[in-house]
């Protein structure tokens, strides 16, 4: 099976603040709507209304990768950096990876994206 990543041709499409508003759109999906956070919980459920077959070791695999502050799950702002930093297409660039962070940390877009919860 081979990885096709999408997100270069979206950004493309979309320009970048709206592939970022795509990626906010995505969290809002996954997310726990009482918590506001994507927890092992709400991933495991919508995996299965997806209809995906995945064990619950993977499922805490998958939030442990993108969970930076250590609280077990992911917040909107964790989302979308491990969105960008799986996407190999994106972080082979560097006119990409600008996108992610500037001299001062996060790029104000993934900060707006955050506050939108």
């Amino acid at each position: 099976m081979e990885f096709e990543d999408y997100f270069p041709s979206m950004i493309a499409r979309f320009g970048a603040e709206g592939f970022i508003s795509e990626l906010c759109n995505g969290f809002r999906l996954l997310m726990d709507v009482n918590k506001g956070l994507i927890t092992f919980e709400s991933l495991k459920m919508n995996c299965s209304i997806l209809g995906l077959e995945v064990r619950d070791d993977e499922l805490v695999c998958m939030l442990m990768e993108g969970d930076l502050d250590g609280d077990g799950a992911l917040n909107q702002m964790e989302f979308c950096i491990l969105m960008f930093r799986l996407s190999p297409c994106l972080m082979d660039g560097p006119k990409m990876c600008n996108t992610i962070t500037t001299d001062q940390g996060v790029d104000p877009m993934l900060m707006r994206c955050n506050s939108s919860i």
